[in-house]
């Protein structure tokens, strides 16, 4: 799990790398060069991973020759990384996770066993949003009539448009979270032509990056139509920052769906971040109720008891006719108290 630098999600999960689409701007291929090692000699650590046809399975961390680990140890070849299935637990907060990041986890040549088992590990986690990412949306289709993909909340498909390909992804896919990535921009796309169905329920758009021989750079009237077809349908637009030297800052959109504005925390983590207060029942952060202490004698560490709303708090100090403490957080508390307060 890393915490990511594409700017539209929190964390990328890569339980499967690996691609065969060979696009010439891919940014992924280039990325598994720098960490892959010798390759060849990797091929003959025959104990350290397993095959199936002309894919790759790790039960454990690739170690190389030297003993560090190798996060793509066969290069771009398609890989099922089991020992990275602890990963979603680590993150105690809701996050949202690009799952695949460094592959095409839809792509026809990885079995429908792995994708039930990344979809089974996402769905036991729910805390967290999942955002896939494919060039192959068709394979949605065929896991979805398997019982493999499910519909849930959290869960995001998306479809990368990078170019006038024949998909019906608007009109065949509306009944789950979905949405689309432009990235790179290549071309006047017909996907966001003004009588098509709406695209999806978010637009991610980016510009190609790199030094590629051939690179495109595009047009104002390219990105004016993708905002015109995402403004007529109020679908969220979310401009990534290759995008700021075509457009400049101040146009630039950096909207997201509701669903995705939203952060769940762990069980744990909520225990620990908040309390009920002990009067009324209120469940509430700890950091905006009162903290009750107590200690049986002098020199003696307080010991925290139990927490109040401020209201309850402020009822109890009248009931008892104690005057009330000068606390910070009170201030506006304070000023709705009859004049003859405490």
């Amino acid at each position: 799990m890393n915490r990511s630098k594409i700017e539209w999600c929190d964390h990328t999960w890569n339980p499967i790398t690996g691609c065969r689409h060979d696009c010439e701007y891919c940014y992924a291929r280039k990325m598994t060069a720098r960490f892959s090692g010798d390759i060849k000699f990797n091929l003959m650590q025959n104990g350290q991973y397993e095959v199936d046809g002309d894919l790759y399975i790790l039960e454990h961390n690739f170690r190389s020759e030297t003993g560090s680990a190798l996060a793509y140890p066969f290069g771009f070849a398609p890989t099922f990384h089991k020992y990275r299935f602890d990963y979603l637990e680590k993150l105690k907060s809701g996050q949202n996770i690009f799952v695949g990041a460094m592959a095409d986890i839809l792509g026809e040549w990885i079995p429908d066993e792995w994708i039930k088992m990344v979809m089974d590990e996402c769905i036991k986690y729910e805390r967290h949003n999942y955002l896939f990412l494919t060039k192959n949306p068709e394979r949605y289709w065929d896991l979805e009539d398997k019982g493999i993909i499910p519909s849930r909340e959290n869960m995001w498909y998306g479809f990368t448009y990078a170019s006038n390909q024949s998909s019906g992804w608007g009109s065949k896919y509306n009944d789950k979270h979905n949405f689309v990535s432009v990235e790179p921009l290549l071309e006047d796309l017909h996907l966001f032509n003004e009588h098509c169905f709406p695209a999806g329920e978010w637009v991610i758009i980016g510009a190609e990056t790199g030094n590629r021989k051939g690179k495109v750079a595009p047009q104002k009237e390219w990105i004016d139509k993708i905002l015109k077809h995402c403004d007529k349908y109020k679908i969220p637009v979310f401009m990534k920052d290759s995008m700021v030297s075509v457009v400049g800052e101040d146009n630039m959109r950096r909207e997201f769906p509701e669903q995705l504005q939203h952060k769940e925390i762990s069980e744990k983590v909520k225990a620990r971040l908040e309390d009920k207060c002990c009067k009324c029942g209120k469940h509430m952060r700890k950091n905006a109720m009162i903290a009750l202490a107590a200690r049986s004698k002098r020199g003696e560490m307080p010991k925290q008891l139990c927490h109040m709303c401020h209201k309850c708090f402020m009822d109890l100090c009248e009931e008892l006719k104690i005057r009330l403490p000068e606390l910070e957080g009170l201030k506006d508390e304070e000023k709705k108290l009859p004049n003859d307060g405490l």
